[in-house]
């Protein structure tokens, strides 16, 4: 078996070293001309760590990420803390797996050296995907003029997946009123102390700042996003400006004064984030989609990345399993549609939550401190390889 993967992201080479794993060939096409990741920081939670240790990345990991010793949720005056977790060693003891935090282009650059050193996977960069055809026994690429033939075809192309387009046509997703804001900074430009190691967000009303160490520790992420109208474009590398992102904070604690204060004033990011429900049917005979290019995930829950690592190990296991590979993709869509939409939904709901402000977030404030345990039991604990891979009896 042959499966084709449009776009070299970190869903797109997970899902291919997933199916090298099963010993299923694999050939991908990124458009760009080298892998490169935009963004800078991505949690790595333990219910996708535990694909990507099976995949013997572990050594790597820990070379290349950081193990934060637990999460905290502070109020956006004051500091005081709302509700927080341990991690670090006891996310093993308790979840099986590690977390992680880690820089984007890390993390793709060590699959990427991963997939170079598998037989089964070949890449290709430079080359975009223009069209697809499929008949009963086979789906055919065309791109740069030339054409390839496989059994299957993912879209692991990203939330402007032209697969996607080509199967269901153009989509309009909605602004949520929201823009998200990056930036890293020099752990050496803060005081010693000033940010614990840990995974850390901020509530406060109408915003929330999320922060966390990088690079193993030289470097602290910070995503913050506010609720605003007026700029609404849908880029992870568009320029935003020093005074804008200072405006949007102001009044809240020294502490998030000070990080923003030390970021390099001339590498600020926004981006507009927008919503997209989830898809009822995700693909065609032999065509599906994977990761941002089916399932697009607001950046609430920190999951987008974790769930199109889990999709990789699910289609991968589905496509082992059955010979019958549009029965195969199926099967992949069934098993992986409820969670993945309840990870969409879930982010929609914490947009609000987070943003909560007067007796509502007093309210939110009580019962964090009941919940946060039981919703990270659900989501950490999940692993992929217990599903039930046997289609349902037609």
């Amino acid at each position: 078996m042959k499966v084709l993967i449009a776009g070299g992201g970190i869903g797109g080479i997970t899902a291919a070293l997933c199916l090298a794993e099963q010993d299923i060939e694999v050939e991908l096409f990124e458009q760009a001309d080298v892998f490169s990741a935009a963004g800078a920081g991505i949690q790595l939670s333990p219910n996708c760590t535990r694909v990507l240790h099976r995949l013997g990345l572990e050594p790597v990991l820990r070379e290349k990420g950081f193990l934060p010793e637990g999460t905290e949720v502070r109020q956006w005056r004051t500091g005081a803390i709302i509700t927080e977790s341990t991690l670090g060693d006891s996310a093993i003891e308790r979840f099986g797996f590690p977390y992680y935090h880690i820089h984007r282009g890390d993390l793709l650059a060590l699959l990427v050296d991963a997939a170079e050193d598998q037989s089964k996977i070949q890449l290709n960069t430079g080359k975009k995907i223009e069209d697809f055809s499929d008949d009963e026994n086979t789906v055919t690429i065309k791109q740069n003029g030339q054409t390839v033939e496989g059994d299957a075809l993912i879209g692991a192309d990203g939330i402007h997946s032209t697969i996607r387009a080509k199967l269901w046509g153009e989509e309009k997703p909605t602004f949520t009123g929201n823009i998200a804001w990056r930036a890293l900074v020099p752990a050496t430009k803060l005081p010693d102390g000033l940010v614990k190691p840990t995974s850390t967000v901020w509530w406060g009303p109408g915003k929330h700042f999320v922060h966390y160490y990088v690079r193993g520790g030289e470097f602290v992420n910070c995503v913050c996003v506010v609720e605003k109208q007026g700029w609404e474009i849908e880029s992870w590398t568009a320029r935003g400006e020093y005074a804008e992102l200072k405006a949007d904070f102001d009044g809240w604690n020294a502490d998030i004064q000070t990080l923003i204060e030390s970021a390099d004033h001339d590498s600020l990011y926004k981006w507009a984030l927008y919503d997209r429900p989830p898809m009822k049917v995700w693909g065609k005979n032999r065509v599906s989609l994977l990761g941002d290019a089916c399932h697009p995930t607001l950046p609430f829950m920190a999951q987008g990345a974790a769930m199109a690592i889990e999709d990789g190990a699910v289609l991968a296991a589905c496509l082992k399993q059955h010979s019958d590979v549009p029965q195969a993709l199926q099967n992949y869509q069934r098993l992986r549609q409820s969670r993945t939409a309840g990870v969409q939904n879930g982010s929609r709901r914490n947009a609000t939550i987070f943003h909560m402000s007067g007796m509502k977030a007093w309210l939110r404030n009580r019962a964090a401190k009941r919940a946060s345990g039981a919703t990270l039991d659900r989501l950490y604990r999940y692993d992929v390889y217990h599903e039930k891979i046997t289609p349902p009896i037609k």
